[in-house]
């Protein structure tokens, strides 16, 4: 039998299905927005995801559907799970992903922790929860944002009237999410996956670093964590994925307090930034896992070395590639894995990533780093 997975979405997370589906005889199809997409070695369709003639007609050929991002209309999946089409995550769980006032609503319900949030269709509104919850705030756009955009810090509604236009906050449903700007000490991520007849398997909990809101470097496992916090954050993770019923991956994105505890920020239903790292750094990478799970195949072992780190590879320039700094890469840093996305550059575009494996977090980050100037052309 020949299992058949058909990806929505042609962008780097697609891209890194493609070897894990060869090594388990998966054939892979993408549903790519343009020919040159990241993913195109294994694009068999180009077309618009959001018209729903073309993703039933990719949907033709596959045992099933899953994604490379949140932005499918849930419209369009429930009309394909109309047709007995294998949707994972399915239209609901995926609903969560999309909105973040419908997340934040279902993690209320089901005791997740939350930070202090609201849900604001008027600037008073917001002001009054500035007055309560300031001096500072943070702001997000329910729906469309993702690496940094769509959310802002805020001292005043004044600093979000432009997405308080009528216009545009009707298009973006006609609220705004205000949520508690937490005092963390840092930016966590726990990574899982759950196949439809719930076998669940969860990596150790990473730490991520930010830089402008979009992720920078990854440490796994998260250094200086205690059991206690590893085994909470796996929890978290079980209670969401079989709460939302969410299948193939889930990430949940946590702040760490200074008291010890975990808040969820957000939630991703597909592969990861933050689990890139597993490529090279677990027994069974994320991009694996995610077709196992999705196919309802038994799912593989998530050890992890002592100290695994990635970071980011982002675009510093318009018109220069890195592609001419490979020899040096290799000849300098012959530990770091480089993973070129594919990607024409441009500044802050996520080109790639450096995964280096180490006995410690400090040596491997510090290797990782140096390859990263290398690479760049930034020593």
């Amino acid at each position: 039998m020949k299992y058949r997975v058909g990806v929505i979405g042609g962008g780097q997370l697609a891209r890194m299905m493609t070897v894990p589906a060869i090594n388990l005889g998966i054939e892979l199809k993408v549903l790519a927005e343009t020919a040159n997409s990241s993913a195109n070695l294994a694009t068999t369709v180009v077309g618009d995801y959001t018209n729903l003639e073309t993703v039933l007609d990719f949907a033709k050929g596959v045992d099933v559907i899953t994604f490379d991002h949140e932005h499918v209309p849930l419209h369009i999946l429930e009309a394909l799970e109309a047709k007995g089409i294998s949707v994972q995550p399915n239209s609901k769980a995926l609903a969560h992903a999309q909105n973040k006032l419908v997340m934040r609503q279902a993690l209320e319900a089901i005791g997740a922790p939350n930070p202090r949030w609201l849900a604001v269709s008027t600037p008073s509104e917001l002001d009054s929860f500035i007055a309560e919850n300031g001096p500072e705030v943070i702001v997000k756009t329910p729906i469309g944002g993702y690496d940094g955009k769509g959310v802002r810090v805020v001292r005043s509604a004044s600093d979000v009237s432009d997405w308080f236009e009528p216009s545009t906050l009707s298009s973006l449903g006609g609220k705004l999410l205000a949520e508690q700007k937490v005092d963390f000490v840092r930016e966590m991520a726990q990574l899982s996956a759950r196949s439809p007849s719930g076998e669940f398997k969860a990596w150790p909990i990473v730490e991520t670093r930010q830089k402008n809101g979009v992720c920078s470097e990854v440490l796994a496992p998260a250094p200086n964590t205690s059991s206690e916090l590893v085994a909470k954050a796996m929890e978290i993770a079980k209670l969401i994925s079989t709460s939302l019923g969410v299948t193939g991956n889930l990430a949940v994105e946590m702040f760490e307090t200074a008291d010890g505890k975990l808040l969820v920020n957000e939630l991703a239903m597909r592969p990861h930034n933050s689990g890139h790292f597993s490529i090279e750094g677990s027994t069974t990478s994320q991009f694996e896992q995610h077709l196992r799970a999705v196919l309802n195949l038994p799912l593989g072992d998530t050890e992890v070395p002592e100290a695994a780190v990635m970071v980011n590879l982002l675009g510093v320039s318009d018109e220069v590639d890195f592609v001419e700094n490979y020899p040096e890469l290799m000849r300098s840093f012959k530990s770091a894995k480089l993973h070129s996305y594919g990607k024409s550059p441009r500044i802050g575009r996520k080109l790639g990533h450096i995964t280096v494996i180490g006995q410690t977090h400090e040596s491997a980050l510090a290797t990782a780093l140096q390859a990263r100037a290398a690479i760049l052309g930034l020593q």
